[in-house]
């Protein structure tokens, strides 16, 4: 098997980031994902810079490992191609705003009329029903109207956007989940269906233990930087040259004597969890004053082997491409650049490592247009000249 989702076939309409980061899931898996571009884009504006050797680098980090077809839905044959591909395929995908697709008359009622087994899967900022639906969500407004940038940033700042897109690709990754589960399900009824997954919901969905403590104790939990509300010490510390995190402390005594403050393990303002949770501020000025005192790396090599806590070092981006852990897992992997352009770009590798279907990464991101001859061909046995007439009339590139 090429992957463990071998086999299956995706007709992928999202753009930007939330859709494309969710349908990369499915293509590292194995799928035959299909992009669906409209013919009049030019190459620099299917994705945002910086451009390196003028590609996209916003675009070519999603969408690798998929190939590229263009349609014009919004012409009849173009309507009428999507249509037939549909009967092909297993999944469609779209983010585009609810009722974009009604309109161009390829919704999920219409291609399921041609294909009852298809699974639609319809990313959205607030989903496809209630008073919002109809509102644009980027991943900043996500983030912030489902909550969790309330909780994000120091307790004093205001509040503030994760520094990686988790608006967008936390729903993204929704998204192959829920793709999955229908796929699974398709497996026992025979029948597709319709996935409705809203980004502003993701985020909600990570907001899980402040909401509990809203309902079970009236709380209305908002930002405290890196602390943690029920752990103490807990969070990033500075040292001598960068930062280290310290978390989960269960042996208090045996963490103070690694760190030669046994007084600290005397001290009664601290001698458990609660106490310290009372007296954070005095605990973190302790902690901070000594763990000045040596480097990242000489502490995490004394602190680590006690196992009295859990630590780490607060990486850099640059820090991951030289660890050694990184290496070894291969977690950074080079990927060509396209239309045989010389060179690669390094992008993480998938997370999922499966033992006997692992995944297929290492496919550089379509050209534009650059499969429509070839799935044409393939999936609905067009001739050349046939494409060629329908080039001719812009329906496809």
């Amino acid at each position: 098997m090429d992957g463990p989702l071998d086999g299956v076939r995706v007709l992928d309409f999202t753009w930007a980031l939330a859709g494309p980061f969710g349908t990369m899931q499915l293509a590292d898996l194995g799928a035959e994902v299909v992009k669906v571009e409209y013919p009049e884009t030019h190459e620099k504006e299917r994705g945002f810079g910086p451009y390196h050797e003028g590609i996209s680098t916003f675009f070519f980090s999603p969408n690798r490992g998929k190939k590229g077809i263009c349609i014009d839905m919004k012409a009849p044959e173009g309507r009428a191609l999507v249509l037939e591909l549909a009967k092909y395929v297993d999944v469609v995908t779209e983010n585009f705003r609810p009722g974009t697709m009604r309109r161009l008359g390829l919704d999920y009622d219409a291609l399921r009329a041609v294909n009852p087994r298809i699974i639609y899967g319809a990313l959205s900022g607030y989903g496809q029903t209630g008073p919002y639906s109809q509102m644009a969500a980027v991943d900043a407004v996500a983030q912030a109207m489902g909550g969790t940038m309330a909780l994000n940033g120091e307790a004093d700042g205001p509040p503030m956007r994760v520094g990686v897109s988790i608006g967008d690709m936390v729903g993204g990754l929704y998204l192959a989940i829920g793709l999955l589960a229908a796929l699974r399900a398709r497996d026992v009824t025979g029948e597709g269906q319709l996935l409705d997954v809203a980004l502003v919901e993701a985020q909600m969905a990570l907001c899980e233990n402040a909401i509990v403590r809203r309902s079970a104790f009236g709380e209305n939990p908002t930002r405290q930087g890196s602390r943690h509300a029920l752990l103490a010490p807990f969070g990033p510390y500075p040292t001598r040259d960068g930062w280290i995190v310290i978390g989960n402390v269960k042996e208090w005594d045996l963490f103070c004597a690694v760190v030669g403050r046994d007084d600290l393990a005397l001290d009664e303002r601290f001698t458990t969890n609660r106490l310290r949770l009372e007296h954070v501020d005095e605990l973190e000025a302790e902690l901070a004053q000594t763990l000045r005192e040596r480097t990242t790396d000489e502490w995490f090599a004394m602190i680590e082997p006690a196992k009295a806590c859990a630590v780490g070092k607060v990486n850099s981006i640059a820090d991951l491409f030289d660890d050694p852990h990184v290496r070894a897992r291969e977690m950074l992997v080079d990927i060509p650049m396209p239309y045989g352009m010389p060179g690669s770009l390094t992008l993480p590798n998938s997370p999922l490592h499966l033992s006997g279907t692992p995944t297929v990464v290492g496919k550089t991101m379509p050209g534009h247009g650059e499969d429509t001859d070839s799935i044409l061909g393939e999936w609905l046995g067009m001739g050349l000249n046939e494409i060629n007439s329908l080039r001719e009339k812009g329906v496809v590139k």
